[in-house]
């Protein structure tokens, strides 16, 4: 019988949103066995969870202003779509104006956030009777660096006397930076000392790559396992790479200077041929990431469009891209991060062309896999990049490579095992 998981995160699993990771968690789950509490004010799609309690910006601003005392929604399985619609209505108005706001990292936000996130606001008699139909096993914190999913988290551990199962992506923890602002400082203190009562509390992690994981079981005390993520794509055979109009495809964020090192693709690839074009696809709505790219001759900018689009253009292309940024800002996020972008390129069976710094994540976990060409430099980039569309065994090679990393590391049911055993490790040390 598999242990009854609470999951506490923003964002509960959407194909569509970076949330589908948690596929790479629970895809053997019974559905009765899982349950999360989340923010996001999106009315959730069918996925893991056979039940689910919404919390939002929005409920507990109505109970400072004295218009609710029991916030919150809950959602069965079966009640929920299994595709969003649209997201109209979800967004709007006032929903839209706190969602954002607390989608801003700012320290201010994030303290003001947490005044607005107090216990007794979401703590109430509502939520417990649903937490306690459930009676979960261990706690799955899907790590933010907002105060509120921690708490809520560490909360209900407390509560059940079971263990948190942290699930590690990003390095929220060691980030720091220089700042002047002395409620940077209030923030990063309050929230370090959060996060060492979380990893005193017990229970183990679940981290994206081995360099984040052999950081925070050092640091911590710690007996986490990398989780490698998961991809959906059908490997497709192998072809050539096009020479005439080579499909040179990017599908993702474009923020942290990840549309810059888009331009320099796209330049190079200009100067190969004045015909190639880069197709980028993101759900980016802040004009001023997307709008270079979107006036670029060499770029072909479309936006957003649904996850299976995403799976269909992947395949028929000849290329697909994975970029970080290079300014120190945007390395220190991305540091440890190790995106479903990357497991989709490799399960593609395309050629996968990697650019960006290399203290990145994702770009170092491509050179050290050496998988298809990846390049650190811009010139190296123009250098290079001509191998590519030229060189047909490394295109032969690189494919057997990706196939090769694809299989050892990004399977459902190597990850899903390897998770499996780290909560059941968990809940018997816990219990000891």
């Amino acid at each position: 019988m598999a242990p009854r998981i609470l999951i506490v995160g923003t964002v509960p699993y959407d194909r569509q949103m970076t949330s589908r990771a948690f596929d790479s968690y629970f895809h053997t789950w019974d559905q009765n066995d899982l349950a999360q509490i989340f923010s996001n004010p999106l009315e959730p799609l069918k996925g893991h969870c056979g039940t689910l309690y919404q919390i939002t910006d929005e409920m507990m601003l109505n109970c400072r202003r004295k218009k609710t005392t029991q916030p919150g929604s809950i959602y069965n399985y079966d009640d929920l779509k299994t595709v969003r619609e649209s997201n109209s209505g979800s967004k709007n108005g006032l929903v839209g104006k706190l969602y954002d706001f607390g989608k801003r990292k700012f320290p201010i936000n994030y303290l003001l956030r947490g005044l607005l996130w107090k216990k007794k606001y979401w703590c109430t008699d509502k939520l417990l009777k649903w937490a306690d139909d459930f009676a979960p096993d261990c706690v799955f914190l899907a790590f933010s660096d907002d105060f509120f999913i921690p708490q809520i988290a560490l909360f209900f551990a407390e509560r059940y006397d079971v263990p948190i199962i942290s699930c590690i992506g990003d390095d929220y923890y060691f980030n720091d930076r220089f700042s002047v602002s002395p409620f940077y400082h209030i923030y990063r203190k309050r929230y370090k000392k959060l996060i060492d009562r979380v990893f005193a509390h017990g229970g183990s992690a679940a981290y994206i790559g081995d360099k984040i994981r052999d950081k925070y079981n050092s640091e911590f005390g710690l007996d986490g396992e990398t989780v490698y993520l998961t991809s959906e794509f059908e490997r497709q055979p192998f072809r050539f790479v096009r020479a005439e109009a080579p499909k040179i495809l990017y599908c993702g964020n474009i923020r942290l200077g990840r549309n810059k090192s888009l331009m320099d693709i796209a330049g190079a690839l200009s100067e190969i041929d004045p015909s190639y074009k880069l197709t980028v696809y993101s759900n980016e709505s802040v004009e001023k990431y997307y709008k270079e790219l979107k006036d670029a001759p060499n770029v072909d900018y479309r936006g957003t469009v649904p996850y299976e689009t995403v799976m269909s253009e992947t395949a028929d292309s000849d290329i697909v891209t994975v970029v970080e940024g290079f300014d120190k800002k945007d390395v220190d996020i991305t540091r440890y991060s190790l995106s479903t972008k990357v497991a989709d390129s490799l399960a593609s069976g395309r050629f996968v062309l990697g650019y960006g710094s290399p203290e990145c994540g994702a770009i170092e976990y491509l050179l050290k896999n050496n998988c298809g060409l990846t390049c650190t430099s811009y010139e190296e980039l123009r250098q290079k990049l001509p191998l590519i569309i030229n060189d047909v065994s490394f295109q032969k090679q690189a494919y057997e490579i990706s196939e090769r990393v694809s299989h050892e590391h990004h399977t459902l049911k190597k990850s899903n095992a390897v998770f499996e055993e780290l909560v059941n490790k968990a809940i018997r040390n816990y219990e000891k």
